[in-house]
This record gives structure tokens, sequence and C-alpha cells, in this order.
């Protein structure tokens, strides 16, 4: 089974090798480059000759343009800000020659800087797993900006034991920035969508999401940064809310 490794990158000049240099496991290498003004485009070209160019409004429209340029029979989707494991790719190329599935998810390691942190991520703000290995074919992401939901095709086989490293943020600026951009995408999704949704609702899901990262997950095992975590899973539908009412753009 021939294996495309896949990465779509926005401004990603700092971070991109370090993320390539750990594909060559794959077949082939395809990095698609969304809107880049820095050398992103110049370093992927060291790596790959499976090199595309172009600007997507949507996060969903990009993603699906960027599989349709694999030529693999399975596709390995991962971002400019992770890192493939040796273990993990042994553990990919021994499931592509036995599997009778059509898609598996993969577990991550979220770092914030040093710092790996385990528990609490979810709701909107951070993976725990994610739908990484596919069939080409099998998988459509839809059509929004942040976080674009998924049509499968094919049947869920199981997880992953192996980890990808997923650099998510350098500090707590960052997290901060990060809540920032995703609520300014989710505002302009709203919007459009016209269901925006209430104030109370949002609220409500200040809490319920505070209380899913912070406890069922188990956020409070990573001390403050577990407690960040909630509070901006908690913020993101609230500030989304917030923006799409109040602001125009």
């Amino acid at each position: 089974m021939k294996l495309s490794a896949l990465v779509t990158a926005h401004n990603e000049e700092d971070r991109l090798a370090a993320c390539l240099e750990t594909l060559s496991f794959a077949d082939e290498i395809v990095v698609v480059c969304d809107k880049c003004t820095d050398k992103t485009e110049e370093i992927a070209r060291t790596f790959t000759d499976k090199v595309f160019v172009g600007a997507w409004a949507l996060e969903g429209d990009r993603r699906n343009t960027a599989i349709s340029y694999c030529t693999g029979d399975w596709v390995f989707e991962i971002d400019a800000d992770e890192h493939m494991t040796p273990a993990l790719a042994e553990e990919i190329r021994k499931t592509l020659q036995t599997t009778t599935y059509d898609w598996h998810e993969i577990l991550v390691d979220n770092y914030i800087g040093d710092r790996l942190v385990r528990h609490g991520w979810g709701a909107s703000f951070g993976k725990a797993a994610y739908p990484g290995l596919f069939k080409k074919g099998v998988k459509v992401w839809g059509p929004e900006r942040l976080h674009p939901s998924l049509k499968w095709s094919g049947n869920k086989g199981p997880m992953l034991k192996g980890r990808i490293n997923h650099y998510v943020d350098r500090n707590i600026s960052d997290m901060i920035r990060r809540l920032d951009s995703y609520s300014t995408a989710r505002a302009k999704d709203l919007r459009e969508s016209g269901k925006v949704g209430s104030f109370a609702n949002n609220l409500r899901r200040l809490f319920s999401r505070f209380f899913k990262c912070y406890v069922s997950r188990k956020g409070y095992k990573e001390g403050g940064y577990g407690f960040l975590i909630a509070l901006f899973a908690g913020l993101f539908p609230l500030l989304s809310y917030l923006k799409a009412t109040l602001e125009k753009e």
C-alpha cells in the first residue's frame, strides 16, 4: 500500500523542517502552502517535489484539496507543529499491511513549551487524538473555517497505540493568541450559517466545558496549565458568540 504523508501549512518556516524530517517513512510527502509569505514553500521543496501553492478561505476546502493531491492508497495527515515518532511510523507501516478497516485514530502528546500536558484537552481547544490515518476517498472535510466537520464513507478501525508529538503552544501567551484566533474564525462561521445561538446557552457551555476538561478529562492533574485549558475551552463558544453578534468583521 502506497502511503502519502500530507502537511498543510501557513507561514510555518520556523517549524516545517522539523516536521518533515520525521516523515521519511512515507512513500511520498505532500505539502500544501496556504497564503504563505515566508520561506515555507522554499523549505518544503528541500524535502519533496510535491509542493502545491494556493489560497483558501475555508480550512475544510484547503484540506480537501490537499488530500486530492495525494497519490497514495492511504493518507497520513499531520500538521507542521507535529512530529512523527519512529515507533508510530513503524506501527503505521505494520497497520497498512494487515488492517481490514478504512481509517484509524492516532493519539496525541501535546506540549506547551517543553512541558508534556496529557490531560484536559478537548472541547475545541486541543486534541487528545485525531483521525489521521485513512484510505484516500473515505474522509471529506466540511465547509468551515475552523475545526471543520467530517464525513466518512468507511469503517473505523482500532486506535493506534503510538503517539504523535504536538507542539501546540510555546507559552501561555501563545494559548491566549490561539483562543483569539479560534474564536474569530468561529464567529465568521456562525455569522455565515445564521445560527449564532444565544447568550444564555453559550454562557452555560462555559461552565459545562470547563467541567468536562478540568474534571472529566482530568485537567486538574496538569496544575495551572490544566486550569487554563479548561478555562479557554469554556470561553471559546462564548467569545465566538460575542464576536459574531457585536462585531461586523
